[in-house]
């Protein structure tokens, strides 16, 4: 792996903005869409950009392969459940505290980790960023201003999204040792044949004309945030490591608290604040014990 320069910071920020961008788009899909419908639109056409460099780069997308099963698995529980459960949840909290509940797979990650994977276990730094981290989202969930006893179910719901994200990244390690594109082309055919059915009988989309900003915030959401920036991670993985991407972890909550702020004029309170503040540090640190671990070996 190279030494960071320039332009590979320009692009770990762009790679941030890119995924943060996501949850203010995703309350404005919200306008005219249902969840389901959010969700099926996003990996349709996520699945384009993903689909075209497996094409021009030659590589075989093994979705209907002797491995579909895992592929289906870690589609629906990677793709569909958590874009289901934040399109559901932000129809009733602000974008901004979606933004920080889903920075929270890091944490929840390391937790899984702990008791699924052998060389991932717990120590002293990594237990001390978990327990700051969910300080952090605890203390958000106080907030009595943003979020109350109409749209507390719905906080929650968003927080199980950013764990199931964690399930389907375990589901992963069952098939390691295929390449990137495949495995991300073959889980975006899966999670859009499992939400096909659903969005025809259930939602029905095409019976209504959607409002000109939600329909161009869905195609944003499918192409960009869940297509380009896959492509765009998988660069800045080959070139600069795992290490240095997992950085994007600290930069997404806190600009999309900005962006919902610029966009949608969200309100930003103490506790949002103060919680933002909680969720990085222990991100901090339990990346910190990542790289410590990482020394051991």
């Amino acid at each position: 792996m190279r030494t960071p320069k320039l332009i590979d910071y320009i692009l770990l920020i762009i790679l941030s903005l890119i995924w943060a961008s996501a949850f203010f788009n995703i309350k404005i899909a919200t306008y005219s869409f249902g969840p389901v419908t959010i969700a099926f639109l996003r990996v349709f056409f996520g699945s384009i950009p993903v689909l075209l460099l497996c094409y021009f780069k030659n590589i075989k997308i093994e979705a209907f392969s002797k491995d579909w099963h895992w592929f289906a698995m870690i589609g629906f529980s990677n793709l569909v459940v958590p874009f289901f459960l934040i399109a559901y949840g932000v129809k009733s909290v602000q974008s901004n505290l979606a933004a920080i509940l889903m920075s929270t797979t890091p944490l929840s990650s390391t937790i899984l980790a702990h008791f699924y994977t052998k060389n991932e276990k717990f120590n002293l730094v990594k237990t001390i960023g978990i327990l700051i981290g969910f300080s952090g989202i605890i203390f958000l969930f106080s907030d009595n201003i943003l979020i109350d006893q109409n749209n507390f179910i719905s906080a929650l719901l968003i927080l199980l999204g950013s764990t199931c994200y964690v399930i389907g990244g375990v589901l992963t390690l069952k098939i390691s040792n295929k390449k990137n594109e495949n495995v991300t082309g073959s889980i975006l055919i899966w999670a859009t044949i499992i939400l096909f059915p659903f969005v025809a009988f259930l939602e029905q989309p095409w019976q209504s004309t959607p409002r000109i900003d939600s329909l161009a915030s869905v195609i944003y959401l499918g192409i960009v945030p869940t297509g380009v920036a896959w492509l765009l991670r998988f660069r800045i993985l080959t070139q600069n490591g795992l290490i240095f991407q997992s950085q994007v972890s600290y930069l997404i909550p806190i600009f999309g608290v900005i962006l919902g702020f610029i966009f949608l004029d969200e309100l930003i309170t103490t506790k949002v604040l103060i919680s933002l503040i909680a969720v990085c540090i222990g991100i901090y640190f339990v990346r910190q014990g990542d790289n410590k671990l990482l020394k051991l070996r």
